[in-house]
């Protein structure tokens, strides 16, 4: 004889690893769309300190975050959240251009001497 406590219970676990799974699924596309806006961050990084122009452009920024802003608000997701994320990931892309520059820099140097 079963207990229907117990029915419930694996039913409720099963449930729980299929959408354990999807999250699992939307975890490994997030990481993938990361590198691939990362490989684009890089080029612009690379443009910038070949040209000299600065890491970060605060009137771009300011603008990203307004349309995220807007989008999470679409997508029913805490716009907060968003700029957070966007500053988060910001930051990082910042740090590689400043060291693309600083390379770029070093590189001038060194073919100077």
């Amino acid at each position: 004889m079963s207990d229907g406590a117990f029915d419930e219970r694996d039913a409720a676990m099963s449930e729980l690893l299929g959408i354990r799974s999807s999250i699992d699924n939307i975890d490994a596309a997030l990481i993938h769309l990361l590198a691939e806006r990362f490989k684009f961050t890089q080029q612009v990084g690379r443009l910038k300190a070949t040209h000299g122009l600065p890491p970060s452009d605060p009137d771009r920024e300011r603008r990203q975050i307004a349309r995220l802003r807007n989008l999470a608000i679409d997508a029913h997701l805490d716009p907060a959240f968003a700029e957070k994320w966007f500053n988060f990931v910001v930051a990082e892309v910042i740090q590689h251009h400043e060291e693309l520059a600083n390379g770029a820099a070093a590189s001038d140097t060194a073919d100077e001497l």
